[in-house]
Order: structure tokens, then C-alpha cells, then sequence
């Protein structure tokens, strides 16, 4: 599974171009005070988590959902394929019904 941190382009389709005017509307639309390092940061980089109050405010800011923001592939990851186990050979039954005596 791969995760994509899609906040630029989310931003850059509703024209916002930079940090500042992001941190702007964070502030005046989702009542959202973050320092201009952190906006930078959530501009720049791919977070390795968000807090879901800074999502909302992220959606509530820019007018769009968690999917604008986020981008997953559920493409399940190929495994190697692993050489089957030997199997043991196991001791035969002392007695045909498959049962060994109780001990003494």
C-alpha cells in the first residue's frame, strides 16, 4: 500500500500558491493558528501523520475532503513466493488402528 501527500496540488487547483496564503486561510476560514515552519513543513514535505483536527482544518481552509488531501493505493504489495516446507516423515503406528500402546 502506498500513501500520497497530495496538499500542493489540492491547494494549487484553488490557487493558493504558497505557505503564507495557506496559513492565511487556515486562520481566517478554520480558526487554525499554525506557525509559518509547520505550514511550510505540510506544504513541502510528506507528513509521516497528521493530526485529524489539522486535516479537517486542512479541508474546512482549502473547501475539499480527505481524499483531495490523501491519496492511497490498496494495490496489495507481491510477496516472493516462499519453497514449501518438507514435510517430517512421521514414525508409523505400532498397531494398524494407527494407535501406539499406553506406557507401562
Amino acid at each position: 500500500m502506498k500513501i500520497r501527500w497530495r496538499l500542493r496540488m489540492a491547494a494549487a487547483q484553488r490557487e493558493v500558491w504558497t505557505g503564507t496564503e495557506l496559513r492565511r486561510l487556515l486562520a481566517e476560514k478554520a480558526s487554525l493558528q499554525l506557525s509559518s515552519a509547520s505550514v511550510s513543513a505540510l506544504f513541502t514535505k510528506e507528513p509521516s501523520q497528521v493530526k485529524m483536527t489539522t486535516l479537517a482544518a486542512l479541508c474546512t481552509a482549502l473547501e475539499c475532503t480527505p481524499n483531495d488531501l490523501i491519496e492511497v493505493d490498496t494495490t496489495p504489495v507481491e510477496r516472493p513466493v516462499a519453497p514449501p516446507r518438507p514435510v517430517a516423515d512421521l514414525p508409523q503406528a505400532a498397531s494398524g488402528r494407527g494407535r501406539s500402546m499406553p506406557p507401562l
